[in-house]
């Protein structure tokens, strides 16, 4: 059943976006601030040969740097100044947030309100400059040692200087995607990272569809598999569309109001769960969690003797942990499911919805208010969050395992590509919706305002 806001922007006219003055002007810096993104992902690290860069990523294509490409959008294979994007404030997020529900002075960071909020992301943008200092650390060390034994240096001069030089065109090209998502999230429409990170899937997709004609082309690839290939990717949106706009909806009831004119009628509303609440975070957080020692292990391994015992151990992870592998895949589910549940709890307060209910007169019909309330909104959440979190698992894993099988390697068909894509559109477009309601419940007030001042 429909809610009363969906009804009404089902209504919405689209000549009324012409006259959304500020809505147009928050369409456009964000579009802006996505084309400064994708300007910023052609534009390499300093000491490094492009074209050598070129020749040697796709004489080692595949596996875990392809994922970490792909989420990049095409940064990491040019090495250009984003080339980790915001993969390390998303992990030093998933840290502070796990820091915060278990130590005391951080919870309490929590229930301050905004001051609180501030300081926890503060402290996330520290993660996020340690973790891009090791990273790309590690990442300067591995591209010195990139070629080197097919007699192809990628790295103009290597010694310290390039890699301090890297290390800090890194740091500033991941902490001005941060302030670029918060400019967009703050000025523009939708939340800037989120939409940082779905452009970069985006940006691949031409390359996606452009090299999947060509293998229908030269034949390496039959043509009924391609259509079944481009019918399993509608159809797999079809699905997150649909599980995405599922709710679960508590009936909340009011008591009688006493008015001037007398006893009211009982008040009725609906408290919407989503069947999944955690949105894309988890198949986010938890790729990110494994292309974090992964990418570490693959740039480190090209500096390392095989003989040696980190040598050996470096390649064992590599191969047990790879793209496609059993353990990779189990880890990967694994991950979306804890991830699931923990920012579903982050999301969602039972106890704090409660006691909001019950300082605001509502209540559950048939449950009492108070603590009862609580355990029965914690009741009904893990239930629909286990049937949430086996939907992302599916969608994420199925699609990985196909591509691993058949060895495709088209990431754009990725569920989680899919999932993060389709989930951002779903979000920007609720809120152009919401602006064009706003505007339109402007006019209308304009215009009644007019007629009493006639009257």
């Amino acid at each position: 059943m429909a809610s009363r806001a969906d009804n009404i922007a089902s209504n919405l006219s689209l000549a009324n976006f012409s006259k959304a003055t500020e809505l147009k002007n928050r369409i456009w810096f964000t579009v802006g601030a996505l084309i400064v993104f994708r300007f910023l992902s052609f534009v390499p690290l300093p000491g490094i040969n492009p074209l050598i860069l070129e020749t040697l990523y796709d004489q080692t294509r595949g596996g875990i740097l392809d994922i970490f490409n792909a989420f990049s959008g095409g940064s990491l294979q040019r090495m250009s100044l984003i080339a980790l994007g915001v993969m390390p404030y998303i992990t030093a997020s998933i840290v502070v947030q796990l820091a915060a529900s278990l130590h005391p002075s951080l919870a309490a960071l929590k229930k301050e309100g905004e001051s609180g909020r501030k300081k926890l992301n503060q402290y996330t943008r520290y993660g996020a400059v340690f973790l891009t200092a090791i990273q790309g650390w590690f990442l300067a060390t591995g591209l010195e040692a990139y070629g080197a034994s097919a007699g192809m240096q990628a790295v103009v001069n290597p010694g310290l200087l390039f890699k301090v030089g890297a290390v800090v065109s890194l740091i500033g090209g991941t902490m001005f995607l941060l302030w670029l998502g918060e400019q967009i999230t703050s000025r523009g429409i939708g939340n800037g990272v989120s939409l940082i990170i779905m452009a970069g899937i985006v940006a691949q997709m031409p390359k996606f569809v452009g090299n999947l004609f060509e293998q229908g082309r030269t034949g390496s690839m039959n043509g009924f598999v391609i259509f079944g290939i481009l019918a399993l990717i509608v159809g797999v949106i079809i699905f997150i569309c649909f599980f995405e706009r599922a709710t679960r909806r508590l009936l909340i009831q009011y008591p009688k109001r006493a008015t001037e004119r007398g006893m009211m009628a009982a008040d009725r509303s609906h408290l919407p769960l989503k069947l999944n609440t955690a949105g894309v975070i988890p198949p986010i957080f938890a790729s990110s969690l494994l292309l974090l020692p992964l990418t570490i292990t693959q740039f480190a391994g090209k500096s390392v003797s095989p003989d040696t015992t980190t040598g050996q151990i470096i390649i064992t992870l590599n191969q047990y942990l790879g793209h496609g592998k059993p353990l990779y895949m189990v880890l990967y589910a694994l991950g979306i499911v804890f991830f699931s549940f923990f920012y579903t709890a982050v999301v969602f307060n039972p106890e704090e919805t409660a006691d909001n209910l019950k300082r605001n007169g509502g209540f559950i019909p048939g449950i009492r208010p108070g603590k009862n309330t609580e355990k029965y909104l914690d009741y009904v959440l893990t239930r629909i969050t286990v049937l949430g979190a086996a939907y992302i698992t599916i969608v994420c894993v199925v699609p990985e395992w196909i591509m691993a099988e058949t060895g495709m390697g088209t990431l754009f068909f990725g569920g989680t590509s899919l999932l993060i894509v389709v989930n951002v559109t779903v979000d920007t477009i609720t809120q152009i919706q919401s602006h064009l309601l706003a505007h339109q419940y402007g006019d209308l007030i304009k215009k009644a305002k007019l007629k009493g001042r006639m009257r």
